[in-house]
Formats: structure tokens, C-alpha cells, sequence
């Protein structure tokens, strides 16, 4: 991950990536139930993140997404993210992680998930340093605000 254009300093930014290192150490932890022979245990962390991302991508897809989308230039690549917000979405709730079916499922979904958040800190949030004035970062702001009330 870059360390280099500023965009960590942005608030905003800074509250997404906290998010994403929360919902990464959550799926971790998920994945080491599992090792250890705990689905349910598992299933708890599961919704657990589950309920993280669901006010996460609220966030970004009420706020930072949309504004961003308004410029041709990024509108498929949000499209792409936000279709992988659903995809995950629906997956989650659906597993039964008791099947080893659905483990591998799980897993793969995990480093899905690593791909997919380097795709935002590494590609759309550095563009959006560029990108936005700072009446589309107070919008932002505010949509993240409204999916944490």
C-alpha cells in the first residue's frame, strides 16, 4: 500500500482504511476459528464484519463513489467496486461454514476482499486527492457521517 501522495492524511481516507484494517483483522480471525475447529465461533466474526461493511460501503458509495462517478473518467472502475460490495454481500450471510465447500469459498472471498481494498487505497483514493473540490469532500464527509449514525 502507498505511503506517499497524502491521501492518509485526508480524514475521510483516513476513517476508510481504518474500516478496511478492522474488517481485515475480523476476517483473520474468522479464518483462525476456522483453523481451529470453531465455525461458530467463526459465523459470530463473520457477521461481525458483515455489519462493518455494510455501514462502509454505505459510506463510500453514498459519499466518496458518487461524487467521484460523476467524472466519466472513474465511473466503470466504481462500478466495478461497488459490484464487489454486492457480490460480498449477498456471499457472507450464505455460508454455512461447517461445509469445507464453503470454507474455500470463504477464503478465497478473504483474499477477494485484500485485492479489492488495494484497488481503493491504492488506485481510487490517491485519484481522489485530484479529483474532488471541497464542497465533494464535505458531501463525502457527510455520507460517511450518515452511514455511522
Amino acid at each position: 500500500m502507498c505511503h506517499y501522495c497524502g491521501c492518509r492524511d485526508i480524514p475521510l481516507i483516513k476513517e476508510f482504511i481504518a474500516e478496511h484494517e478492522r474488517v481485515t483483522d475480523t476476517a483473520g480471525d474468522a479464518l483462525r476459528a476456522l483453523d481451529r475447529g470453531d465455525p461458530a465461533a467463526a459465523r459470530a466474526l463473520v457477521d461481525r464484519m458483515a455489519g462493518e461493511l455494510t455501514a462502509h460501503w454505505r459510506g463510500e458509495e453514498d459519499g466518496l463513489f458518487r461524487v467521484m462517478g460523476q467524472d466519466p473518467e472513474y465511473r466503470a472502475y466504481i462500478a466495478a467496486l461497488e459490484a464487489e460490495h454486492r457480490e460480498l454481500a449477498e456471499l457472507l450471510p450464505a455460508l454455512d461454514l461447517t461445509a469445507p465447500a464453503d470454507v474455500a469459498v470463504f477464503t478465497e472471498a478473504m483474499h477477494e476482499l485484500r485485492r479489492h481494498i488495494a484497488k481503493e487505497e491504492d488506485g481510487l483514493f490517491p485519484a481522489s486527492l485530484t479529483a474532488l473540490s471541497g464542497d465533494a469532500w464535505d458531501a463525502s464527509m457527510a455520507a460517511w457521517r450518515d452511514a455511522h449514525s
